[in-house]
């Protein structure tokens, strides 16, 4: 999954490649306030496209049936959309230089790879998780501008790693680093016990009054 770059291509391993939806449709929601009408079209589109994907994550689908929840019910709302893509070409309603046109050709260039959750189990609309991911190592070098040792930014990675990880299991990030100061040798006697995601349970038990008081 990534945006259409051919840099990305990782052409020594064979792949699924798919693309990012989310860049297809930035696209149009740059040039939206210069074609309402169109932009609206393709926009209310995919918003419906993510919202049986959400249903797909509310349901707790498994693959298989996320699949064939997208086979129902997103695939007629994406060739309905194509086929309006076509019409704009074709019938040379979009002027191919302006940003609307540039913007369909890109769906249009790439659509196989866009829609690839429509035919593989397990392919996401886009890759807004690893570019989110990707943001906060930048803006955590950003903030630290500069260590003073290679162990100095190694400790700083760690901390990185651990905040985000909490975050993505919707945790607290302050709670959890404290959890961890304030219990630093059942930590080291069982790290496992002490992840992000499942921390809770040891840090009742560490937390528990002794038996028989």
């Amino acid at each position: 999954m990534s945006d259409a770059q051919t840099a990305n291509v990782p052409g020594e391993f064979a792949t699924l490649w798919a693309n990012c939806l989310t860049h297809a449709r930035r696209g149009f929601v740059d040039v939206a306030s210069d074609f309402p009408e169109e932009c609206t079209r393709v926009l209310e589109s995919l918003r419906e496209v993510y919202r049986v994907d959400a249903v797909a994550r509310a349901e707790g689908l498994t693959p298989a049936q996320r699949l064939a929840l997208h086979q129902r019910d997103s695939r007629p709302v994406l060739d309905g959309l194509k086929a309006w893509l076509e019409e704009q070409v074709t019938q040379r309603k979009v002027e191919p230089n302006s940003g609307l046109g540039q913007a369909i050709a890109y769906l249009r260039k790439h659509w196989e790879k866009l829609t690839l959750f429509l035919r593989e189990e397990d392919a996401p609309l886009d890759n807004n998780v690893c570019e989110r991911a990707l943001k906060k190592a930048i803006l955590h070098r950003k903030n630290a501008l500069f260590y003073r040792t290679l162990n100095g930014a190694h400790v700083g990675d760690v901390f990185m790693s651990l905040i985000h990880t909490v975050e993505l299991c919707e945790g607290n990030p302050f709670d959890y680093l404290v959890a961890l100061l304030r219990h630093p040798e059942a930590v080291a006697q069982a790290p496992d016990d002490w992840m992000p995601w499942n921390y809770q349970q040891a840090l009742a038990a560490a937390d528990a009054p002794p038996s028989g008081n």
